[in-house]
């Protein structure tokens, strides 16, 4: 076999399994976000989640979980709990020498807060109990612990949850680099967007592709990101997304606007449809001088983008999870045409 041979197995391999576990994508974003706190945290660890349940599926020997959800809650469990002792860490490091700083008295205050929580596995078993109505040996199994543990934890954490959201820092200028970005984009001058990337950037679709250098990206994610659209508006490409993603889009050229929030900054994409404009991808760019090092473009992200778009104010169409036509529809295609 060779390695392009490789490379598509996996690919077809990977796209089975998210279809297979796609009913269970909004619980286990919902999940994330009891845990994180926050949409663009909760998106990460939802991917993260995703792709080690995969590799571990791999594992098993062919034998499937008995309770998939409990197993994804599992993992993203583990998955969190591991970073959030890390993050901890390295917040009480931050924090040991208590010598005045010029760093604003509400970041040191919330970054202070974190300490004196819940402890990560209190916080999963109370989420678990009275968001997700487990049972205490469901939690048990979804946290790697015993029915004694979880009513200990639950004791412990109930009660306990109560956070205030953390404070919005003093917005910076918009970075030079997200304006020429925009600037571009919105020309539709992809010449000029392909300029930006240093030509060891890295450029992804989260949970769909990563292209590595300008010239991958251009293929790819950079012209879907531009002239994707007339996909979308296409009744004949429509199986990719389904029917009920369409809403009504038109083949015209989305446009993107910066945007400030919880301390970083984005772009928004507007797509055109008959009933006017809505917010269907969002778009983090990671800067070095004026130019872009690293872009995501989050496109399939449903709930991700229902929640950010929540927070900021905006219509919001989403476009499913998928990238791809399944392997359904195009057996009965196969079949039709026969």
């Amino acid at each position: 076999m060779t390695t392009s041979d490789l490379a598509a197995a996996a690919q077809g391999s990977w796209r089975r399994f998210l279809e297979t576990y796609e009913p269970l994508r909004g619980q286990l974003y919902r999940y994330c976000r009891y845990l994180t706190r926050c949409p663009w945290d909760a998106e990460d660890l939802a991917q993260d989640t995703l792709a080690r349940a995969f590799v571990t599926l791999a594992r098993m020997g062919g034998q499937a979980p008995d309770n998939p959800r409990a197993w994804l809650f599992r993992i993203a469990s583990n998955l969190w709990i591991d970073q959030t002792r890390r993050r901890r860490e390295t917040l009480a490091d931050a924090l040991e020498p208590p010598a005045a700083s010029g760093e604003p008295r509400a970041s040191r205050e919330a970054a202070g807060t974190l300490l004196v929580t819940l402890s990560p596995q209190e916080r999963a078993a109370v989420v678990l109990k009275d968001v997700f109505d487990l049972s205490v040996d469901e939690i048990a199994e979804a946290l790697s612990t015993t029915p004694g543990g979880v009513k200990a934890a639950l004791h412990r954490g109930r009660g306990k949850l109560a956070e205030d959201p953390p404070p919005e820092l003093a917005t910076s200028p918009v970075p030079a680099a997200l304006d020429a970005f925009c600037a571009a984009f919105n020309a539709g001058d992809l010449d000029r967007l392909t300029a930006l990337l240093l030509d060891t950037a890295v450029v992804e679709v989260v949970g769909a592709t990563t292209q590595y250098g300008p010239a991958a990206a251009r293929r790819t994610v950079l012209t879907g990101m531009l002239f994707g659209v007339k996909r979308l508006a296409d009744p004949a490409a429509r199986a990719m997304f389904g029917a009920e993603f369409e809403g009504g889009a038109l083949p015209e050229p989305p446009r993107v606007q910066p945007r400030h929030h919880r301390g970083r900054w984005l772009l928004l994409h507007w797509y055109k449809h008959t009933d006017g404009e809505a917010v269907r991808a969002v778009s983090t760019l990671e800067t070095e001088g004026d130019r872009v090092a690293r872009a995501q473009n989050y496109f399939y992200s449903v709930d991700f983008l229902r929640d950010l778009a929540g927070e900021l104010d905006v219509p919001v169409r989403v476009n499913g999870h998928r990238w791809w036509v399944p392997d359904a529809q195009v057996e009965g295609r196969a079949e039709v045409r026969s």
